[in-house]
This record gives structure tokens, sequence and C-alpha cells, in this order.
């Protein structure tokens, strides 16, 4: 069951909560890495240096078994195995989140966090970024939104990257059909 890593979370009296997601080598630079990803790095950074309240992250992680899982199967591609360099958050990030709450999955959405953030009854917004947006980002998104539904959840556009850009505007809209604000 995916657990916290950690509960120490940089500026923890804060009643906003920026969440960031997948932002690891294979998915910016390694075995499913995308020059999409490669070039909202940088946003990333800048959202997360002018965040002004709390901060975690999430980091998909798979086990030896990977491929014999149903993910594995429709997606052939070993990525973001627990303990290899893949499964790192990218370089640029790693000092920014260093007091952020981490929560590895094993899965397109964490559990563990939307249940987190459910019982953070303090929190007044939660906002999203990272990779992929039409994965990830989007299966995080409708979690924590189902999980806290007057909670206002933001995604920022311009600081995630889909599979495709494509498939990026299309999870963008979904989310907004969702009552999710994107901007």
């Amino acid at each position: 069951m995916p657990t916290a890593m950690s509960t120490d979370s940089s500026k923890p009296h804060s009643d906003k909560l920026l969440v960031v997601i997948d932002m690891q080598k294979d998915f910016v630079t390694g075995s499913l890495g995308s020059s999409e990803a490669q070039a909202v790095v940088e946003k990333v950074r800048e959202t997360i240096l002018q965040w002004d309240g709390r901060l975690a992250y999430t980091l998909d992680t798979h086990a030896d078994d990977y491929l014999k899982t149903q993910e594995g199967k429709a997606l052939p591609v070993e990525h973001c195995m627990a303990g290899s360099e893949g499964h790192e958050l990218v370089e640029e990030l790693k000092p920014l989140l260093k007091n952020a709450t981490a929560f590895e999955k094993p899965t397109f959405g964490s559990v563990a966090l939307a249940t987190w953030i459910a019982q953070e009854t303090e929190l007044s917004q939660v906002v999203l970024i990272g990779v992929c947006t039409d994965i990830c980002v989007v299966s995080n998104a409708l979690l924590i939104k189902a999980m806290r539904p007057e909670l206002p959840v933001r995604v920022i556009g311009s600081s995630c990257a889909g599979s495709s850009p494509a498939r990026h505007l299309a999870a963008l809209e979904t989310m907004k059909s969702c009552q999710i604000e994107v901007f």
C-alpha cells in the first residue's frame, strides 16, 4: 500500500498545497522521456520557487514484477523502478523538494495522497503540476476532487506536460469538465 515517505512538509502552517506529480528522470530524459517533459522542467522549477505554501510530490514507483502487471502489459516499458536512477526526481528539483512530503505510488493516482489531503482539513486549495497531464496529473486531480469535492483543485497547464501535446490539451479539458480549475 502506498504511503507518505515523510510527513515533514515545508511551511506546515500554510493552507495551500502544491503537488508536483512524477517529475522523475524516466519521465523527463529516461525510458519514457519526451521533449515536452524536458521543456516543462524549468516552468515546474519556477512554480516551486514562487510558491508560498506547503509542498508535496509523487513518485511513480514500480517493482521488479512491473511487466507482469496490468499496466506493464499495456505499457511494456520498464520505468521508475524502485531504487533505480530513473525513479529519482530530476536534479533541478531535488533541492527544492527536499523538505516536501513524498508519496510513492504503484499506479497513476495516489490514493494515499488523496486520503492525506482529505484529512488535512485546514487546506483551502490544492494546485497540481508535473507529468503526464493525461495520465498521472488528471488521475490525481480527480482523486483529490472526489475525496474533497468542495476543496478548490487547480492545475497550472503551463507547468504540466502530457504524453503528447494533443493528450495534454484533452486532459486539461477533461479536468475543466470536472470542476478543476485550469490556468
